[in-house]
């Protein structure tokens, strides 16, 4: 049985260190405060008896657990990443645990009346009764995904202390800057070894997701002319009056706030302007790959039309491609869910397979040789101040974790 109690104090030893990511930086990591993690993430691997522990110069951490078995089992890997989103701060983490929570409204912060409701949050009640860590409201947890470094460690931690599970070789993978979109970068898929892998990096108990988004950034600059507004007629070109005309020329409903399921979307996530300049970041998402390209033809055509308007070019665009689904490359060795489907279901947890609304550094992955599924690691919303996670999926999280390697011995067993 795996403690309760060993969990949770795992769990906030990570937490508490702040790994917030920085899109802006040039470097891996791209901040510096990432390191403080990574070297305590190496010293616990090898307190707990991982061999082969290593960390490249751009914090790309790796270990093993050597083979317990005498006949031929392929190589599975267990990936996290441990920076956490810039979308909101994770500097000074204060944890609050909530025991046997009881279905109601859990106040966060009493000083600004900070509520995690399930009124609003309604999947708060499927864990009524279970063991919660949330923040205290002015910062996000954290998550995602130390939640799935946690359950790693300790599934890897498990093994170690039970060699009566037999299982093959597992690598285990830590990586910085997936909530940037460069967690898979600089990763080593040749030194990892492993013939397929999963990242511990979904949400609620059960998920198990091989499809996910088609991603690409775009970032469009508007260009003004300051006049002094005194004797600005006929002079002054405000960026700002164009950067709105371009925001509502796109379909207004296809945003995330109007979208789910297979949908796709714009999402306009940063405006910076004045009258000379105005910078306007999307993000571009669609699971179709015909749909996805022609969401990014139509912001260039976009761009094109009210150039054309206005005789002159005052709009520019910058669209690149940051990720792609993985459905593709995870259909051809589809066992690979189905032993995690099949582990879920001898554990007592109810599958729930879907598509991510999202990415993470499988879809990547996938695409560089090593096809990679992506399983819950317990957290719920994500990148703000009312993230929670309930201790008890991370325990399950982690018991998966032993019986995909468990299983996988099994069908490869002569």
């Amino acid at each position: 049985m795996i403690s309760k109690e060993h969990i949770i104090n795992r769990f906030v030893s990570y937490i508490t260190i702040d790994t917030e990511s920085d899109p802006e930086s040039l470097t891996t990591p791209s901040t510096e405060k990432q390191w403080n993690l990574a070297h305590k993430l190496v010293e616990e691997l090898k307190a707990i008896g991982m061999l082969d522990v290593s960390i490249d110069d751009n914090a790309y951490i790796m270990a093993t657990l050597p083979s317990n078995v005498d006949y031929d089992v392929p190589t599975v890997g267990f990936i996290s990443h441990f920076d956490t989103s810039p979308d909101f701060t994770g500097a000074h983490i204060n944890p609050q645990i909530i025991e046997k929570y009881n279905g109601k409204d859990i106040i966060l912060n009493q000083e600004k009346n900070i509520i995690l409701s399930p009124d609003y949050f309604e999947d708060l009640l499927q864990y009524k009764g279970q063991t919660l860590i949330t923040t205290d409201g002015t910062t996000l947890l954290g998550a995602d995904d130390k939640a799935g470094i946690c359950e790693i460690i300790s599934a890897m931690e498990y093994l170690i202390n039970h060699p009566e599970i037999k299982h093959g070789t597992i690598r285990v993978g830590f990586t910085p800057d997936e909530e940037i979109g460069r967690g898979a970068h600089k990763f080593n898929v040749e030194k990892f070894g492993a013939a397929w892998a999963y990242t511990m990096d979904g949400s609620q108990i059960g998920e198990l997701e091989y499809e996910n988004f088609n991603a690409a950034s775009a970032v469009v600059k508007i260009k003004g002319r300051s006049v002094h507004p005194g004797y600005a007629k006929g002079k002054l070109v405000n960026s700002m009056y164009f950067a709105t005309e371009f925001i509502n020329s796109l379909p207004r409903l296809e945003t995330p706030e109007h979208t789910e399921e297979y949908q796709g979307f714009f999402h306009l996530h940063t405006i910076k302007g004045d009258v000379e300049e105005t910078v306007l970041q999307y993000i571009i998402r669609d699971h179709d790959k015909g749909h996805f390209e022609a969401r990014k033809e139509m912001m260039q055509k976009l761009t094109e039309e009210l150039n054309s308007q206005y005789e002159e070019d005052i709009i520019s665009i910058e669209i690149k491609d940051q990720y792609y689904n993985m459905q593709e490359k995870i259909e051809p060795v589809m066992h690979i869910v189905d032993i995690a489907e099949e582990a879920m279901k001898q554990i007592g947890i109810t599958p729930l397979i879907k598509a991510i609304r999202g990415g993470t550094d499988g879809s990547q992955l996938s695409y560089m040789g090593l096809p990679c599924p992506n399983i819950f690691a317990g957290g719920h919303n994500f990148h703000g101040r009312y993230e929670y996670v309930p201790v008890e999926s991370m325990i399950k999280a982690t018991e998966l974790i032993c019986k995909i390697a468990e299983l996988t011995a099994i069908q490869y067993k002569a």
